[in-house]
């Protein structure tokens, strides 16, 4: 996630600020490979907890279900490009293939900052517990989007996610 920071809603921002922390990328990466996590709804359960709001297991659900689309046609396919090109492809000369990759990068990356401004303007409407304290909200959502998913993450990831998310 290196985009400029100055872009973007309070949501973006919070992502851009939090992933750049040491260990949260690999993290979030070993969640996303591991877990089937979506780490934009990842990240923006933790803002939400930042902000002191739980969400409970339906609007959870919802918010995974409302990501779901656009990750699964947009977002993940051109990760998919974007690792194959890691490797040199068969035909194509290296460096045109590696540019070629800085492009999908920049794609995907775009793709990312669109799914968190559709979750962005999701969260007025969301019904939430609020007035937690931040880092009792941040794990509490991240425990929730576990159990919606059907899965238990890491309790040391969810120690360093929860470390890394500001109280604001």
């Amino acid at each position: 996630m290196d985009a400029p920071q100055e872009i973007g809603s309070p949501f973006w921002r919070f992502s851009l600020a939090t992933y750049r922390k040491p260990g949260v990328a690999e993290t979030c990466l070993a969640l996303q490979d591991g877990h089937g996590v979506d780490v934009n709804v990842l990240l923006f359960v933790m803002w939400l907890g930042t902000q002191g709001r739980c969400l409970g297991g339906a609007a959870m659900q919802r918010v995974r279900d409302e990501a779901a689309g656009w990750a699964r046609d947009v977002v993940v396919p051109l990760r998919a490009v974007r690792r194959r090109l890691k490797d040199a492809p068969p035909l194509v000369e290296a460096a045109a293939a590696q540019a070629f990759r800085s492009e999908v990068k920049r794609l995907e990356l775009e793709a990312e900052r669109l799914e968190q401004e559709a979750l962005f303007g999701l969260a007025a409407t969301l019904p939430a517990e609020d007035g937690k304290p931040p880092e009792t909200a941040v794990r509490a959502n991240i425990e929730t989007l576990a159990q919606t998913m059907g899965a238990a993450f890491p309790p040391a990831a969810v120690e360093r996610l929860v470390g890394a998310a500001p109280s604001l």
